[in-house]
């Protein structure tokens, strides 16, 4: 499956916000954003005037990288959105959230989606008692999320970690039974991705 492999600060501060792609990074003096916070490149400095389109194009590409996704999946992700009766933009953002990178990501288990994918693609994590190998399986209200029993060396600093951690309304994590549940598909207040999704919308539907 493809992925991006580049250096992932430059996209944060492509963007201009930070997008947590290297975990605990991210919040130290360390983070690439807090000492350069303009673009990469020869004329990154320059203040640039966007149009509605250019607008529009950031916001998206903001949302891909958040979340990892290249144009090819996310355009997958759009059309299923547009095509149901729900709202479009609102929609797009649960499909990602419900992704089990994602997931295991918001329940602490990874410092990043990154280190996240990497655990569900090398087979550490089981929903439902089923190994899931497939980062953008997506996961279902009331489904659970748990350590496979053999690969629980690997999350021991994770798990260190857990007990400090806040979780959304939506999520709930068992320490003991080292296992998570999706409560509920999270509506978009509780959704705290930094992009406007209304603008993704207009993009594709230009």
């Amino acid at each position: 499956m493809a992925r991006y492999t580049g250096p992932v600060c430059k996209l944060c501060r492509r963007e201009g916000e930070k997008l947590y792609l290297k975990g605990d990074r991210c919040y130290t003096a360390k983070c690439a954003l807090s000492k350069r916070a303009f673009p990469p490149g020869q004329h990154g400095k320059v203040p640039r005037k966007r149009s509605d389109y250019g607008m529009r194009l950031r916001e998206k590409q903001k949302l891909m990288r958040y979340y990892g996704v290249l144009e090819r999946q996310f355009r997958t992700y759009f059309r299923e959105a547009d095509r149901n009766p729900e709202v479009t933009g609102t929609l797009l953002l649960q499909f990602l959230e419900r992704r089990v990178d994602n997931i295991v990501y918001r329940l602490g288990l990874a410092d990043s989606r990154k280190q996240a994918r990497q655990l569900v693609r090398h087979g550490h994590i089981l929903v439902n008692e089923h190994k899931v190998n497939i980062p953008s399986y997506r996961l279902k209200a009331n489904d659970i999320l748990k350590i496979k029993p053999s690969s629980e060396k690997s999350f021991t600093t994770a798990l260190a970690k857990i007990k400090e951690r806040e979780y959304p309304d939506w999520l709930k994590f068992d320490l003991n039974k080292k296992e998570g549940v999706l409560k509920a598909i999270p509506e978009r207040k509780q959704i705290d991705a930094p992009v406007k999704e209304q603008m993704i919308v207009e993009y594709y539907s230009r």
